[in-house]
């Protein structure tokens, strides 16, 4: 289990942060939805130990990480699928993939994650060889989901993984974060497409000004009146959520 308790972080002398709480059990997905400016991005590099100005617990099966350089917790398992990809461009899909497993526990069993990203993202294969700045914009999606598979996590942090993408290729990375639902992969998804991270996750936590305000199931989230009308359009909430109630997928 992921435990995070009374996080607080800070940009200089400005409090960004302020008394994050939030739970994420071992083979869950939650969502944590905001607007722009929210704190969306500032907690997920405090919590992958990008940020240095941070109080507060963060724990992993009961171990506290807090206190570990971002290289530590990958080796703890904790592995962020950073904004807009971060890819290296000059470098191959596969070198790419190989950066990921870098770590102790990764590099024994390389070979037999490959083949398994390789299952469950085929265009990665079919692309080993090609410069990953050269990929569209769901490809390099694609591939910073493998390069984060092949470090072994214990949980993946995505940091808004649909930003900037078509409707299409949307589509393909929700049905990536889907699989690895089903094959029980631990995931924090941090999203501004609120529909989307709630329509995946079991769970979600709506974070405003650097504050959890709300914390439910998706279900009563997606159905809840301050949530339609901030993150998902007040017209639509007039009429009812069209998906919600009956548990659909957006179309």
């Amino acid at each position: 289990m992921f435990r995070v308790e009374q996080l607080n972080a800070f940009y200089g002398p400005v409090h960004i942060l302020h008394g994050i709480d939030l739970t994420v059990e071992t083979g869950e997905i939650v969502g944590l939805v905001g607007a722009n400016a929210a704190g969306k991005s500032t907690l997920m590099f405090s919590l992958a130990g990008l940020r240095t100005s941070c109080t507060g617990t963060i724990s992993i099966d009961g171990s506290r990480i807090e206190a570990l350089p971002a290289f530590d917790r990958v080796r703890r398992g904790l592995v962020l699928v950073p904004e807009r990809r971060r890819l290296f461009p000059f470098m191959s899909v596969i070198e790419n993939l190989e950066m990921g497993a870098y770590s102790e526990a990764a590099r024994p069993v390389r070979s037999e994650t490959l083949a398994q990203v390789y299952e469950l993202l085929p265009v990665l294969a079919e692309r080993r060889d090609q410069v990953a700045g050269s990929l569209s914009g769901g490809e390099q999606q694609m591939l910073a989901f493998g390069r984060a598979m092949m470090a072994q996590p214990l949980l993946l942090l995505l940091d808004e993984p649909s930003l900037g993408l078509a409707p299409i290729i949307i589509e393909e990375v929700a049905k990536a974060i889907e699989y690895f639902r089903s094959r029980g992969v631990t995931a924090l998804l941090v999203e501004q497409n609120a529909e989307l991270a709630l329509t995946l996750a079991t769970r979600g936590y709506v974070i405003e000004t650097g504050s959890i305000v709300l914390a439910d199931t998706s279900e009563r989230l997606l159905e809840n009146p301050q949530v339609w009308a901030s993150y998902l359009g007040q017209e639509d909430w007039e009429t009812g959520p069209p998906h919600a109630a009956a548990g659909a997928a957006p179309p």
